[in-house]
């Protein structure tokens, strides 16, 4: 072979390690693509759940509904116009037999001049089903965004809590370290060594659960959102809230106007309108109708129009009692919706009441646990100093390290319970998604 021959062999082999290396590169950059934190805002997260999320679908549609059945209803109302038109022929099998034809074509026209007002109350209680649809599109927005709320708070706690647990087990395997230390030399007996090193694994455990809690986390903000799709999530935010000092706030007032009681209002009137429907039953029915038209046979033209206007009156006699029963069970539903309208009131209230006991509980938990997180830290801080002279016992010195993981958890815990709080109290007041 010719030496200059293994030139282009060379050359070849490098060219597909360059295109391998260049092809795993782009396998590795479309990878950590695909598996890239997207990170979220709390504002974006309410924009995006306004528009895709199932359950606000839902109540629009019954919405949706409601104004068609007021259409549906009023229709009646208006004039009825109807066409038709026929052809006939007939005639013998007999030999020499005769056959003719006809034709025919007519329009009608019927208009309801009178009816007890019974349509009319139909009407009226399809226009309160429709402000009860809309109360209930505020009260699932309600509480979509406290689902939402929640699934953000959760997931926020859950970033937070993993750096938290490797921050511990770092702590953890520096006190192993230095409990194997002195034990080695003789100052700390194997006790100790086995109960640090039991609080190293328990903190290794505590990074490896908080790490499948951030999933599930994650897995539970994306149904929040309406995501058929999972992704890895991050939220960017920080623990505030819009509390204010102010004084008591008015529940009364709140309550009558959260959405779910006007839902009962709305409901309730509907009923005195179906009440007063039920009752016009038994009033006649007076309609206008007229029709114009013409009947021919074989071929003569439509040189003419027939036409005839009248009216017709239609009175209940008897229908064996359909009619009383219709009432009673109108009286009742009338009776049940007052009631639950009460019941309601009276539910919501009390919501309103702890929400906000609740919200500021969780206020002054927050300062509590701060505190204690800050005297735990200056604890720890000489109780290291104590321990490495000597001056405290193990056992002393563990405690205080016990308590200061302790009063870390606590304080993440006291903030997530606060914006939850606060969500919890917006929720009873009924605001939702735009709020």
């Amino acid at each position: 072979m010719n030496p200059d021959d293994s030139i282009p062999l060379r050359s070849v082999l490098t060219m597909r390690r360059r295109i391998s290396l260049l092809l795993v590169m782009l396998l590795m950059i479309s990878f950590s693509a695909i598996h890239a934190e997207e990170t979220l805002t709390w504002q974006q997260c309410i924009a995006e759940t306004k528009q895709a999320h199932p359950d606000l679908y839902s109540a629009l549609a019954s919405i949706q509904q409601a104004e068609a059945d007021k259409s549906i209803t009023g229709s009646a109302l208006l004039p009825k116009l109807t066409s038709s038109i026929s052809a006939q022929r007939e005639g013998t099998t007999d030999n020499g037999g005769s056959s003719s034809s006809s034709y025919s074509y007519s329009l009608n026209a019927r208009q309801l001049l009178f009816d007890g007002h019974k349509i009319s109350s139909q009407v009226s209680g399809n226009e309160e089903s429709i402000k009860s649809a809309r109360f209930n599109y505020s009260t699932v927005s309600a509480t979509v965004r406290y689902a939402l709320r929640s699934a953000f708070v959760q997931l926020l706690k859950a970033q937070d809590l993993v750096g938290l647990t490797k921050e511990i087990a770092d702590r953890r395997s520096r006190n192993f370290r230095l409990i194997n230390l002195r034990y080695k030399g003789g100052r700390e007996h194997s006790g100790s060594l086995a109960q640090a090193q039991a609080d190293l694994e328990q903190a290794q455990f505590e990074v490896a659960q908080a790490e499948r809690g951030l999933l599930l986390a994650q897995s539970k903000l994306a149904s929040a959102l309406g995501r058929n799709v999972r992704s890895s999530l991050r939220i960017s935010a920080a623990y505030t809230t819009s509390f204010s000092s102010e004084g008591k706030p008015d529940f009364a007032n709140l309550a009558r106007n959260n959405p779910s009681f006007q839902q009962l209002e709305a409901k309730a009137r509907t009923a005195h309108f179906e009440l007063d429907a039920a009752k016009s039953a038994f009033y006649p029915e007076l309609y206008l109708s007229s029709s114009a038209g013409r009947s021919t046979i074989d071929i003569t033209p439509f040189d003419a129009l027939d036409w005839n206007a009248g009216l017709t009156l239609s009175v209940p006699i008897y229908e064996g009692g359909a009619g009383k029963a219709r009432v009673s069970r109108a009286r009742a539903v009338v009776s049940q919706q007052n009631a639950e309208v009460k019941s309601g009131y009276l539910q919501i209230l009390d919501t309103l009441e702890e929400s906000w006991k609740n919200f500021q509980d969780a206020v002054q938990a927050v300062g509590v646990k701060k505190k204690y997180l800050a005297a735990a830290m200056e604890r720890s801080t000489i109780a290291n100093a104590q321990y490495s002279n000597g001056l405290v016992s193990f056992n002393e010195w563990v405690i205080i390290e016990n308590n200061l993981v302790s009063a870390k958890k606590d304080y993440l815990n006291a903030e997530a319970n606060l914006l939850i709080a606060e969500a919890q109290w917006i929720q009873a007041k009924g605001g939702g998604l735009d709020g």
